[in-house]
């Protein structure tokens, strides 16, 4: 104990600054390193639900093999306590170089490579054993500057630390994700976590390292910087080249927005294609068959009123408005870009028929869910037109508190349709969303036409070219009292490739498939179905 003191005593007397003015010194760093990892880990979560989907499994992935790495990264740090100062540096400088490329590389991967998933956990084993390793060495290093008790240092640190975490969760949505992009602030998120360790080490350390530690410390932050600093420079030519081998070579915007990344390619009305998060919502070349199927069967009957729930491209309402006798149409669409892009776009307009001029027609920017708690309106035809139930983020607005609330807006002879994925392919997901129906009291009629691959990922030009199985595109028509066969209204035009026939084959076709028994999805336990 002694000895312990007089080495506490002789490091002290070897800083360049008063003890005091040392440990603020060392908890700024841990402040500053604590919200760049967040920040790095933030960024992990979002890219992953981006590229792959599913944000839960892939927030699970990440959090758990971090925490998992971040305890291998403390036993390993053990080994350097003896040589703290130099080995804080050194994995400062690792940490801004990994955590700073990661969203880079992530995007590499899924660009050229078409998997970004292995990626994605080495990048969060690399990062959570690095982040491990800080504390145990953060610890040697403030009772090198200011003797206190070890249960003083380690709230000093951890009370740092979680104000750092705080900082660094809410500068990622609020700041830098809106001002930078997930890229750009990654890179610029590394860069500061360089400064912040290097500057640690080697202004309050510096009587602690051998010139030659002293050199390899300045060499690799420089290099580091110099790497992030090059890799900014350049990213914006990155990030055009990595859209053109995911969407094309006729990418003509691509936004992050706060709720999506909307890219929109194509120049026009033939080879237009909008993508939501990277998955292919409306192609030009078959839209007019999965729109036609969606809504014209729901029109067979009172229609004055009608709703749309998403669908902001305005292609459903073009369906919906070659009726002269609608009075009225209301689309709630969460994301007001989209709504933005089919009123200005010069070809997804030209697509939807202009539609956001008729004066029938009015847009809501807002969560359907939350949208239709507060409507106190009745409507003839409820068209939901919502992201497939695969997806994560969206699986509220396919579960049986969803469909109560639209079954309370239904006008007495009112009739709902759902796109409700591919009933082949995925047979779990399209039954549990027909039992959520029923279990609002709705009685339900499924039917299916051929499609593409629900949530392709890749440019218009590759349809067709065999990368990927054609999946159905499946629905299910519900109402209050029975649902017949589901077919055309009078005078509705025709579908271009289906006839009502058809139609009616796909709906008995569907009905063979079901699944006895399925769960209906609630808030509670929102997802009962297999992914793809």
């Amino acid at each position: 104990m002694i000895d312990q003191q007089v080495s506490l005593r002789g490091g002290a007397a070897r800083l360049p600054v008063r003890p005091r003015t040392g440990r603020f010194l060392v908890l700024a760093a841990v402040f500053v390193c604590a919200a760049c990892g967040l920040v790095y880990e933030l960024e992990l979560v979002a890219l992953a639900s981006y590229l792959i989907g599913d944000s839960v499994t892939q927030a699970s992935v990440v959090l758990s093999v971090m925490v998992f790495a971040m305890g291998i990264g403390s036993l390993l740090a053990k080994r350097l306590r003896c040589h703290a100062a130099v080995g804080f540096g050194l994995i400062e400088a690792a940490l801004a170089l990994i955590g700073g490329s990661s969203a880079l590389v992530l995007y590499a991967s899924f660009a050229w490579l078409g998997e970004s998933q292995y990626a994605l956990v080495g990048f969060s084993l690399a990062i959570g054993v690095l982040i491990g390793a800080e504390i145990p060495l953060l610890m040697t290093l403030i009772q090198r500057v200011d003797r206190q008790d070890a249960g003083g240092a380690v709230a000093d640190l951890f009370a740092a630390d979680y104000v750092g975490a705080l900082v660094g969760g809410l500068a990622f949505p609020f700041l830098l994700l809106p001002m930078l992009g997930q890229l750009t602030g990654a890179l610029l998120t590394g860069a500061v976590n360089a400064a912040a360790g290097g500057a640690l080490v080697l202004w309050v350390f510096r009587r602690d390292l051998t010139p030659r530690s002293r050199w390899l410390l300045v060499a690799a932050n420089v290099s580091v910087i110099a790497v992030l600093a090059t890799a900014t420079v350049l990213v914006d030519d990155f990030e055009r080249a990595a859209r053109r081998a995911v969407y094309g070579d006729q990418v003509r915007v691509a936004v992050q927005t706060g709720v999506q990344k909307v890219v929109l390619t194509g120049t026009d009305r033939d080879s237009l294609g909008l993508y939501l998060d990277g998955r292919l919502r409306v192609s030009a070349r078959d839209e007019h068959r999965y729109h036609e199927a969606l809504v014209h069967p729901a029109m067979d009957g009172p229609r004055a009123r009608v709703l749309i729930l998403g669908g902001g491209d305005g292609l459903a309402a073009r369906e919906v408005l070659r009726y002269g006798d609608v009075r009225s149409v209301t689309v709630v669409e969460i994301d007001p870009a989209v709504t933005r892009l089919a009123r200005t776009d010069p070809a997804l307009s030209g697509l939807n028929g202009h539609v956001y001029r008729d004066p029938r027609l009015t847009a809501v920017g807002a969560d359907a869910f939350t949208w239709l708690r507060a409507d106190h309106q009745r409507y003839d035809v409820v068209i939901s037109d919502l992201p497939d139930p695969g997806v994560t983020a969206s699986t509220k607005l396919y579960s049986a508190e969803f469909y109560g609330l639209i079954a309370e807006a239904l006008a007495p002879r009112g009739r709902l349709v759902v796109h409700a994925g591919p009933p082949v392919v995925r047979p779990h997901t399209f039954w549990t969303v027909d039992a959520s129906v029923r279990a609002v009291g709705l009685a339900t009629r499924p039917y299916r036409i051929p499609g593409r691959p629900s949530g392709f990922t890749a440019s218009p030009d590759r349809l067709g070219s065999g990368d990927r199985p054609p999946e159905d595109w499946g629905f299910l028509l519900a109402a209050a009292g029975a649902v017949g066969e589901p077919g055309l209204a009078a005078g509705a035009p025709a579908l271009r490739s289906l006839r009502a026939p058809e139609l009616r084959d796909g709906a008995r076709a569907a009905d063979r498939l079901r699944l006895p028994g399925q769960v209906p999805s609630t808030l509670i336990h929102p997802r009962y179905w297999e992914e793809a």
